[in-house]
Order: structure tokens, then sequence, then C-alpha cells
């Protein structure tokens, strides 16, 4: 593998780049991009978090305007001012962070701006709709509420306004994240398929093994430079990680399974029992759900998104109330306690799903976001003042301990890449040595340093002690850190396997309803602690 110059095409290529530059005050973000990808081909954009991929593409969105350089679409030059223009250019991009309406259904969300119609027959456009994602292989009521929906129906409305706007480029960052193995495989399909009939397709992915199966070619940025374009045949995932990163990377954690610490009675750290919880749509989202979680263990939890993960997190953490059943922390009943109640009594810590919408406040500095579960508190408040002298010194050593990116502690989170925002939450949820640690999606859409760097901390976290539950849906990612993996099913855990024994197809399997791979064994066995 190594770096070269782009072969010259017979062929003309659909977008050509010419020396884009882009700049935010003294940081340059794009420092002369050069880039060509062929009409119909699937180009694959890689490169650590903030390296300059998504300031790229929103400029190709006319999300931003670009300091330097020319765009050109079949060789036309072409200026792209606003999202609009994009629009009208063909282009059309899926979002990392979803720009939807949550309060409006799929529908609407679909043909929000492309009408001028006074009249909205919005029955038969959803039909519309409906008829075009059964044959992308994308089926979703058009009628359903955003809000309802879980991550991964999101992510399929965010793919189906793109094709209704009729792109022609079709930007896609992580568009996998939320997808199943079996989705994924179906999801390629349909994008070979849009590439085969003409289609333009840019995959911006950290997931390597996807970019090597699915890529014709791929471009590598590293701090807003080009570093390599290269087509994917006989790369390695090991060779795409070299030239992202400017080092050797680990992309397999090494767990050693079977170090629980027992206490002094052998009680779990963690008990859960007959657990119901309710979504925010007052519908059942935990039916009975049970499990032990002893210190020193990682537990895994597999499963479709939507399955009731979220639901499971947030009633461990006190931000969702429990129907029936009861949670026990350390010997301590907590059911009925507040989230505040255990932030302040327990050594509790929370990786939420999305570190945007609810592990960070993007407007505050990576200073106060370090101290939102303890501003009340010594050392950080006295005399309900806030001590800014302490709170700075508190950021700099995060800073410095966590490899988080910024020049100080008064850097605002929205101005750090997704890798250095999650950094900030570990941060803060580690600062008090946890007993128990809830990981909801730690790793999702980072790039393969910044995931190693995450797993690494909550493996010397396991060995301190702690207790983790790690949820997920990368599969090999739960294998790799976890002691027992419980797989989650419409609200109810279907197996609790051993890690070491369990495949990828097993898992799969299981997290689409089957229960094959567990039927020889009893009840009692797969529930087994």
């Amino acid at each position: 593998m190594h770096s070269s110059p782009l072969t010259p095409s017979p062929l003309s290529p659909y977008l050509r780049l010419e020396n884009i530059t882009k700049r935010f005050g003294n940081f340059t973000a794009n420092d002369g991009i050069n880039l060509e990808i062929q009409t119909g081909g699937i180009h694959a954009l890689l490169g650590e978090n903030g390296a300059g991929k998504t300031t790229l593409m929103n400029i190709l969105s006319g999300l931003y305007r670009p300091d330097a350089g020319q765009i050109y679409l079949s060789g036309q030059p072409v200026s792209i001012t606003s999202p609009t223009v994009a629009i009208q250019q063909g282009i059309g991009m899926i979002h990392q962070h979803f720009m939807l309406v949550p309060q409006l259904s799929v529908a609407e969300n679909i043909i929000l701006g492309t009408g001028t119609a006074l009249r909205l027959n919005l029955r038969q456009k959803a039909q519309t709709i409906a008829a075009m994602a059964e044959a992308y292989g994308l089926a979703i009521d058009p009628f359903a509420k955003v809000s309802d929906l879980p991550v991964g129906a999101q992510q399929r409305v965010e793919i189906l306004k793109a094709l209704y706007r009729q792109a022609k480029l079709l930007i896609l960052d992580e568009p996998t994240a939320v997808l199943t193995p079996p989705e994924i495989k179906t999801f390629f399909t349909v994008l070979r398929q849009l590439s085969a009939k003409g289609h333009t397709i840019i995959f911006i992915s950290h997931k390597l093994e996807e970019v090597l199966s699915l890529c014709d070619a791929v471009t590598v940025l590293r701090r807003g430079q080009v570093i390599a374009t290269t087509t994917t045949d006989g790369a390695t995932r090991q060779d795409l990680a070299r030239l992202m990163m400017g080092r050797e990377v680990l992309l397999q954690v090494d767990r050693t399974a079977g170090t629980v610490q027992s206490t002094a009675d052998d009680r779990p750290m963690l008990e859960i029992q007959n657990l119901h919880v309710s979504d925010d749509r007052a519908l059942a989202a935990l039916k009975g759900v049970s499990l032990q979680l002893r210190a020193g263990e990682i537990l895994g939890v597999a499963g479709v998104d939507g399955n009731g993960q979220r639901e499971l997190a947030d009633a461990i953490a006190g931000l969702r109330s429990a129907t029936q059943g009861s949670i026990t922390l350390n010997g301590v009943d907590i059911t009925h306690w507040t989230a505040p109640q255990r932030v302040k009594q327990l050594k509790l810590g929370y990786i939420p799903e999305d570190r945007q919408q609810m592990g960070l406040v993007m407007r505050f500095s990576i200073a106060r976001n370090l101290i939102l579960k303890a501003f009340q508190r010594l050392p950080f408040c006295r005399h309900w003042l806030l001590q800014r002298a302490t709170i700075d010194t508190h950021a700099n050593t995060a800073i410095q301990a966590f490899d988080i990116r910024a020049t100080s502690g008064n850097l605002r989170v929205n101005q750090l890449s997704g890798g250095n925002q999650q950094k900030v939450v570990l941060a803060r949820e580690l600062a008090d040595q946890p007993a128990l640690i809830i990981a909801m999606q730690p790793t999702r859409g980072l790039d393969v340093g910044a995931t190693e760097y995450v797993q690494k901390a909550l493996l010397a976290e396991c060995d301190r002690g702690a207790a983790i539950l790690y949820i997920s849906t990368e599969l090999e990612e739960v294998m790799a850190m976890s002691d027992r993996i419980a797989v989650l099913y419409e609200g109810q855990f279907l197996a609790i396997l051993d890690a070491r024994t369990t495949t990828i197809a097993q898992l799969g399997l299981l997290m689409a309803g089957d229960r094959s791979p567990v039927q020889t064994a009893s009840l009692a066995d797969r529930f087994e602690f």
C-alpha cells in the first residue's frame, strides 16, 4: 500500500475538487484538497476525527463556502453557495448527526422544502415514498413520527430524503453506524445498485472492513491534507489505519476474560430483577429483564438498535422510571432513586449513546462540561460561587490525562471533533473512579485511533475493579470487549452467552429473534451467572 497520484481515467470524473481550502480563523480545516471521483464510483473518504472530512463534505453540500479552490461536476465548474444549490446540482448528504424535525412524520421530513404547491396531498406523497422505500430495501412507515423512531430507522429516513430529491452524488457519513450485519449487507446491495445506475457515492466510514468490501477507491485525509488516493484492491485494514493515523494502530483489543473480582459475600455489583420499563410513547420497551454484573466484569449487550437498549441504560442511570422490577447497586435498592440522588450518592458513570444530545452541553466550554455532575460541590463551588481557578486547573489536568486535542479548557466542545468530544464525556464520567460504568455505543462515529483509546480506557477501569455494562450494535466490538454477552430482542434477553465461545453468526441470529442458537440449552443454562 502506498500513496500514489490519481490514475487518469478514459472517462472524465463526475466530481473533481481542485485546491479546495477552508479556514476557521487560524485553523486550516482543508488545505489544498485535490480529489477526483468517477461517475458511478463508490469512493471512500477516510481520516481520523478532525482530519477535515466533514468540512470538505459540508463544502460540497453548500453548508460552507471554500476560501479557495474550485469544484467541478461533469467537467463543468460550479459554485455551490447554499444547500438549495447543492440539491439543485444533484448532491445529497446524509449527515452522521441527523438533520430531521422530530415532531414531523417520516413523509413530512422527506418532502420538506421540495415543493411550492398550495395544496399538499400528503397521502399520495406518502404512497410514493413508501414505494420508493420498498424498492430500495429501506421500508418504513411514512406516517410514523420521527421522534418515535429508533436511531436506525431515522438513518433510513435521511437516506430516503436524499434519494427523493434525486441525488446523483450521494454523500454518506457513517451510514452503517446503527445497522446490523444483515441490514448492512442489504444496504450495500442498494448502494451497488445505485452505482450501477450511474449514481456516484462518497462513503465516509471508520469501519475499514466495510470500506475494503464496498468501495472501488479510497482517499485518506490527515490534518486537512490528502495523504493518499488509491484503489482498495490488495489493501488491508492495517494499511488504511496506518495512513489515517500516521502510526501503527491496535485494531483489536486484547481482553483477558475471567478477571471478575469477588466481594466478601460474593454479591453482584449490579443486579436487575424482572425489570419493566416504558419508552417515550408509554409502550413496553423492557419486558422482564434480569441480569447480574460483578466487579471487574464486562457484560456486553448486543441487539438491533431500538430493542430496549436506551431504556435499559436510562433506567439504571435514573433517567427513566421502572414500571415493575428492581435495580440493586452494591447491595442497595436504587429502583426509585432519582437521577440526582444516584449522581450524588453513588459512584456511577454513564456514557450515553449520543454525546451531542445527551452527553454534552455543546455551547459550554470543555471546563464546564467536565464539572456538570459536580459543579455544586467542593472544590468547584464554595459559598455558591464557582471557583474558576480550580475548574480551569481540573480541565487542564483532564485534557492532558485523556489526550483531548484542545488548546485550553475554555474552548467550546462544539469546536471539537467527535473523538475529542467523546474524550470529554469519558474524562467526566470516569473522574470519580465509578464502581459501575454504563457505556452506551461508546465508540459510535469514532476513528480507529479514538476507538482504540476509548476501549483501552474502559479496560483499565475494568482492571481497577469497575463493573461495566457495554451496550453496542457493533458485534465484533462487543465480542472483543466482553466476558459475557446478553442479546436483547424486543425488550427481552434471549440469551446470556460466554463471549469466548460465541460466534458472530450466533449473535446475528439471536439479534434477529431466532432462538435456534440456544434452543439446545435449558432456560436455566442460558441465564446462569
